[in-house]
């Protein structure tokens, strides 16, 4: 069975404790340390003047070439661990050079995207007391002969 997609965090609303328990995720930061004893990669984002740091768990995409003070692209799973939430990485991608302040224009236009899809979905569905007359009057079955006030003669089997 294939991991769901991923939703897009940023590290500042990872750090900060947005992201349920278990939820698959995908976000970025500049590798500042590699702990390779303990399979656990560290990764810092700047958001104004804050900095936050995410830790990783890299047991399952070792061995890897950690390129220290490169920009990396996370898709994993969020783990409590140890007081801390780890992600526990199934992809961990040097994505060095990326135009960073485009992902994050293209990560909230994508949410706007879709809470309007959602809401208009919303919208769409049928309340559970709706008006009778918004409804055609269903009759029930009867004579197959008649419809629409006229007679027609049916086949005779």
């Amino acid at each position: 069975m294939l991991p769901k997609p991923g939703i897009y965090y940023f590290p500042w609303e990872v750090s900060a404790g947005q992201v349920p328990d278990g939820g698959t995720l995908r976000t970025f930061g500049r590798l500042c340390l590699y702990d390779v004893a303990q399979s656990r990669v560290t990764l810092r984002a700047q958001h104004g003047s804050d900095e936050h740091q995410i830790l990783v768990c890299t047991k399952l995409v070792e061995p890897f070439q950690a390129q220290v003070d490169s920009m990396y692209l996370v898709l994993g799973e969020l783990e409590h661990q140890d007081g801390g939430s780890v992600v526990k990485a199934r992809v961990l991608t040097c994505v060095e050079g990326m135009n960073l302040p485009l992902l994050e224009q293209a990560v909230r236009e994508q949410r706007r995207y879709q809470q309007e899809r959602d809401s208009s979905q919303q919208q769409a569905t049928v309340p559970d007391s709706c008006p009778p007359e918004t409804f055609p009057e269903v009759k029930p079955p009867g004579d197959a002969r008649a419809t629409a006030g006229k007679t027609q003669d049916l086949p005779q089997e």
